[in-house]
């Protein structure tokens, strides 16, 4: 088994059939001040196994900082069901919803485990904005009408 597909989104789902939609994939999030909670992440994970790995296995996410400090954890179990006749080759996805809590601009990882023994990690760079001189509007006006 192994993690084919681990991303953070804006907006994930996973339909009745199995089938990922993702919007808005990103690898840095743009903050003006902190410590801040960016609101509804979605982590994006897919699972690629064997017909022989049908049944449930255990996932550990965990939330880390520049320092490794967990900031966020947790563990669960995803199910890989029996496939039809012939499929050798199995896959599974999941979207996980998190409320980022950041302390501070810098580097952040999701770090996932499945079974305790295979993982991956999803970067996450989180840098401050700085603000506008005093009269100027923010955002910006559109300079293109």
């Amino acid at each position: 088994m192994d993690i084919n597909l681990a991303l953070v989104s804006d907006y994930a789902i996973v339909d009745r059939f199995g089938k990922l939609s993702i919007m808005g994939i990103f690898e840095q999030l743009w903050i003006h001040r902190f410590p801040a909670v960016h609101p509804r992440v979605h982590l994006v994970l897919r699972l690629k196994g064997k017909r022989t790995e049908v049944g449930k296995h255990r996932v550990r996410i965990r939330f880390l900082n520049d320092t490794d400090e967990e900031i966020i954890s947790g563990d669960g179990v995803f199910e890989f069901n029996e496939p039809p006749a012939g499929i050798t080759e199995i896959e599974a996805g999941t979207v996980l919803v998190f409320d980022l809590p950041l302390a501070a601009p810098g580097p952040y990882r999701f770090h996932i485990a499945v079974d305790d023994e295979i993982t991956t990690t999803v970067k996450l760079n989180v840098v401050q904005v700085p603000h506008p001189p005093p009269g100027v509007p923010y955002p910006p006006p559109d300079l293109n009408p």
